[in-house]
């Protein structure tokens, strides 16, 4: 019986990133993200009625504001809306209640506990602050790992995105990216790239517009526990760009998973996998794409500061064609937090192919973020 190497090579190349996906996961099964003492919901019920009431009333609303003496600010927790306090990882909350508001740019009105309550005290309170949501279902926000540059993250997001890349070597390019992204509801997020590309094109420079992305996105799983979160994305990329210049010339769709695994140690890994597939296959190659982005978030203050974020990606890109080869890149990078309230971020990396390197340079890549669920962008500076 004879072997289809092609299809042998097709199945190696889709099935291989599923298996370390599904041994990724096995070895999580066991783990536990909470902290090392389990928080005792009881106490910090006892301690926000001692004082924290005072403010944020007895339901986590807002205590009645003729009772209070200050005026309360935009930025004011109400602690029953699931989608503006799911999102917040308890360090950001922590930072806030041991070194008061100024420390995460929010107002002074909120005073500085850390020398008040007990290490044990502010974790059992947050515990109890948790349960004035009461819908299940909303993803953490521990789960929402640093974004990599070019590898998508699982988690739903409410971001603006401005990222660039420019050619280290060879003509002059720059390739930019509009990207907004919001999420609504418990698990889905729409998201709208607009790419901008500016070419030195025998020594005269044009400026296009490229093809657009108009995706989806649904968490299927997510697991604070093991620190698992598993999402479903689809993108239709409509011919918006020229085809002279880089454009597919038929509209393009683009499914794809992301897997993200975080551990104990603020290490932590994400995957994605998919295809694009396009309506005309004579106008534009199907593909498969396989990425994976491995990073470690340092930060000092017993990881209430600033976040430091070290990683390095993996990308490999195949079009379904004969004798097409895999065009494997590394891109090592650094993100770090720009304000105090951690809603500004920026990452900058370089991106160099290893393998197919003919006609393909090395780009210099970074990005500008923008949390603005999270505030203004001049606040919380």
């Amino acid at each position: 019986m004879g072997v289809d190497r092609k299809r042998c090579k097709h199945l190696v190349w889709v099935w291989g990133p599923l298996t370390v996906l599904a041994l990724s996961s096995m070895l999580v099964i066991a783990q536990r993200l909470n902290l090392k003492r389990k928080p005792d919901v009881q106490n910090g019920k006892q301690v926000f009625n001692s004082g924290c009431n005072t403010c944020h009333g007895p339901t986590g609303k807002g205590a009645a504001e003729t009772s209070t003496v200050f005026k309360r600010p935009s930025t004011f927790p109400d602690f029953t809306d699931c989608g503006g306090t799911t999102p917040e990882a308890d360090s950001q909350w922590k930072g806030v209640i041991v070194h008061g508001g100024p420390y995460k740019g929010f107002s002074t009105i909120m005073p500085t506990f850390g020398q008040v309550l007990s290490q044990n005290d502010i974790d059992d309170v947050i515990s109890y602050l948790r349960t004035f949501c009461t819908q299940r279902g909303w993803p953490r926000g521990e789960l929402n790992l640093p974004r990599a540059i070019a590898t998508e993250k699982a988690f739903p997001e409410n971001e603006l995105v401005l990222t660039t890349a420019a050619n280290a070597t060879g003509a002059p390019t720059w390739e930019t990216h509009a990207i907004h992204e919001q999420a609504f509801g418990k698990r889905d997020q729409i998201e709208i790239d607009v790419p901008w590309n500016l070419e030195d094109i025998n020594h005269s420079y044009s400026s296009h517009i490229g093809d657009m992305t108009i995706g989806l996105k649904h968490v299927m799983f997510s697991n604070l526990r093991t620190g698992s979160i598993l999402s479903l994305q689809g993108g239709v990329l409509p011919p918006t760009g020229s085809t002279k210049l880089g454009g597919a010339g038929t509209t393009v769709f683009e499914p794809f998973a992301a897997f993200d695994q975080l551990w104990r140690t603020n290490t932590w890994v994400q995957f994605q996998m998919g295809a694009d597939l396009p309506a005309d296959t004579k106008k534009s190659p199907q593909g498969l794409f396989w990425y994976t982005a491995l990073g470690q978030t340092i930060a000092p203050d017993q990881r209430l500061g600033r976040q430091w974020s070290p990683m390095v990606e993996f990308l490999a890109n195949r079009n379904l064609v004969d004798g097409a080869k895999t065009d494997w890149d590394v891109l090592p990078e650094m993100q770090v937090t720009l304000s105090p309230r951690q809603h500004i971020r920026a990452d900058v990396g370089v991106r160099t192919p290893f393998t197919d390197t003919a006609g393909r340079h090395p780009q210099v890549q970074f990005y500008i973020l923008w949390d603005w669920a999270d505030g203004k962008f001049w606040e919380g500076w």
